[in-house]
C-alpha cells in the first residue's frame, strides 16, 4: 500500500519516519487517531481492507486445503467408477445366450378389464428388464401379430400352465415354451390348460409343489414364472430358482418346513399380479 495512505506522523525532534507502514502507523498509539482523522475516507477503507486481509490468512490456507482434498476425493471416485464399470464389462462378457425360447401369449385381453391389461403390460415389462440382466438371457424378447402356432412347430411347444398333470423335470432349450398372458384373480381356471389340449400341444406345470409349500393357489404372475425359468437356466437348482423370486406374500416355505405361519390367510391383495400361467 502507498505512503500515501497515511501522513508521515513527525517524531519529537521533527523528523519523518518513512518506512512506518500504515497498519504500523494505525497502531502506533499517539499517533492512532490523529492518522486516522488525516486520511481520506477511501484511504480509511483501503487500509481497513488490508487488514482483515491479513488476519483472514490462516482462514484463507484452510480453504485451499479443503479444495485440494476434495479435488483428491472427486479423482478417486472417478478411478472407482472407472473401476466398477469394467468389473461389469467383464461379467457381461461371461455372459452365455441360452437358445431356449419363451413367449407370453397375449391373446387373453377379451377376459380382462382394461386395468388387469395394464398389469400385464408391467409384467411384460420386467421380463425384459431381467432378461437383459440374466447370465443366459432368453431369445430376443419380439412382440408379433402372428400367432406362435404359427411361428414354431408344433412339437417344440410347450405350453406352462398350473392346471397341467404333467410335472416339468427339466428344461429342454430346444423348446419354446409358452406362458399364459392373463391377469384374472382365479375367475378362469383351468383356461391356458384347455387352450393348449385344444391346440394339440404339450403343456407341463413348474414343480413348485415338489420343492415348496404355498399359501395360496399355485398361480404365479407372468414375470415370476419368466425369472423362475432364467433363475433356472443360471442354478440348475429347482428350489433355488423358486426361492430366489417368489414374493414373502406368497406365503412360500420349503417343502417340509412348513410352520404355522404358512397356514395364515393371506390378503385379499395377494392375488393382485396373479395370473394363470404355470
Amino acid at each position: 500500500m502507498e505512503n500515501t495512505l497515511c501522513p508521515e506522523v513527525p517524531d519529537v525532534e521533527g523528523k519523518a519516519k518513512p518506512n512506518d507502514s500504515p497498519v504500523e502507523r494505525l497502531e502506533a498509539g499517539s499517533g492512532k487517531e490523529e492518522c486516522l482523522e488525516s486520511m481520506s475516507k477511501r484511504q480509511r477503507k483501503k487500509l481497513l481492507k488490508q487488514k482483515q486481509w491479513e488476519e483472514q490468512k490462516d482462514l484463507r490456507r484452510q480453504k485451499r486445503k479443503e479444495k485440494r482434498q476434495k479435488r483428491k476425493l472427486e479423482r478417486q471416485s472417478k478411478l472407482d467408477s472407472s473401476s466398477e464399470g469394467n468389473d461389469r464389462k467383464c461379467m457381461r462378457r461371461e455372459v452365455v445366450p441360452s437358445t431356449l425360447r419363451l413367449i407370453v401369449d397375449c391373446s387373453f385381453d377379451d377376459l380382462m378389464v382394461l386395468k388387469d391389461v395394464k398389469k400385464l403390460h408391467k409384467q411384460i415389462q420386467r421380463c425384459y428388464a431381467e432378461n437383459r440382466k440374466a447370465f443366459h438371457p432368453v431369445q430376443d424378447i419380439q412382440i408379433r401379430t402372428e400367432h406362435y402356432s404359427e411361428l414354431i412347430k408344433k412339437e417344440d411347444l410347450v405350453y406352462l400352465t398350473s392346471d397341467s398333470p404333467d410335472i416339468l423335470r427339466e428344461l429342454d432349450e430346444k423348446k419354446a415354451y409358452v406362458i399364459g398372458g392373463l391377469v384374472d384373480h382365479n375367475h378362469h381356471k383351468g383356461i391356458t390348460y384347455k387352450k393348449a389340449v385344444e391346440q394339440g400341444i404339450d403343456h407341463a406345470q413348474l414343480p413348485l409343489g415338489n420343492f415348496v409349500k404355498m399359501n395360496s393357489r399355485k398361480v404365479l404372475a407372468v414375470n415370476h414364472v419368466f425369472e423362475i425359468i432364467l433363475a433356472y437356466l443360471e442354478k440348475r437348482d429347482w428350489k433355488e430358482a423358486f426361492f430366489s423370486v417368489l414374493p414373502q406374500r406368497k406365503g412360500a416355505v420349503p417343502l417340509g418346513e412348513a410352520n404355522d405361519s404358512s397356514k395364515h390367510v393371506l390378503s385379499g391383495k395377494e392375488d393382485e399380479d396373479n395370473s394363470d400361467s404355470n
